[in-house]
């Protein structure tokens, strides 16, 4: 979630977020939710999801990635249908082939 809110900010001026199974929901932290505030996010975003995350539901992703359409924020969200939360910091074999990718997207990204 600290990815996605750090693309509104002018002071850091990042030429690029990614977000690794970032909340979207902000209100039970005190935070804004990532979708609420696309409209004010200044750099290209890259989202990366597990599509069995108990804690983010494909509901919420989808209507994220749809505000970013609405918003015109150049972005990419990829969803890894049976990776959980935190696939990424797992064992590597237990979802490899996700890992694998999401790095795969990351460096490209990185790279422009």
């Amino acid at each position: 979630m600290q990815a996605f809110l750090a693309a509104t900010s002018a002071e850091l001026d990042f030429d690029g977020v990614v977000g690794f199974y970032g909340a979207l929901d902000g209100s039970k932290r005190g935070f804004p939710s990532p979708p609420d505030v696309v409209g004010e996010m200044r750099c290209p975003v890259l989202g990366l999801f597990g599509g069995a995350d108990q804690a983010i539901s494909r509901e919420q992703v989808a209507a994220f990635d749809q505000a970013m359409d609405d918003a015109g924020v150049e972005h990419e969200v990829v969803v890894y249908p049976d990776a959980p939360h935190s696939f990424f910091d797992r064992r590597y074999e237990d979802h490899a082939e996700a890992s694998a990718d999401a790095w795969r997207r990351t460096l490209r990204f990185i790279e422009g």
